[in-house]
């Protein structure tokens, strides 16, 4: 069974653990908890040296990292990885789109409103 390490308020976390269920992947849900910097912790950079979630484990030590890159990996041989190449290139420009263009920019915000936000030191901000 897969395990996915995740943080429960991270969108490319969120959008993982919806395309394994919608894929009908059984997975077990490991949270990571940001706020006690965890994904610093030797056992967690073991499975990601860049120190960030998703990751999912789909073997015994064997760790795929970065959300989009392991959407294309469960998405293989599915209805949600087009076979024609056209169609295949406008996922990815969608993918790139969501992660390096509306990710970039809605990600900041609603990490310090849902996360640093809800922490006792930045509370009055």
């Amino acid at each position: 069974m897969y395990r996915l390490y995740s943080f429960p308020p991270s969108g490319n976390c969120y959008k993982l653990r919806l395309l394994l269920t919608q894929l009908q992947i059984p997975f077990q849900l490991i949270s990571v908890n940001l706020r006690n910097q965890e994904t610093h912790l030797p056992e967690f950079l073991q499975k990601n040296p860049n120190g960030k979630v998703p990751v999912l484990e789909i073997e015994p030590d064997v760790f795929l990292t970065e959300s989009n890159s392991i959407l294309l990996h469960l998405s293989e041989e599915t209805d949600f990885f087009p076979v024609d190449r056209l169609e295949r290139n406008q996922v990815l420009k969608w993918l790139f789109f969501e992660q390096y263009s509306l990710g970039a920019n809605l990600s900041r915000p609603r990490f310090w409103i849902t996360v640093v936000k809800q922490s006792e030191h930045f509370a009055s901000l």
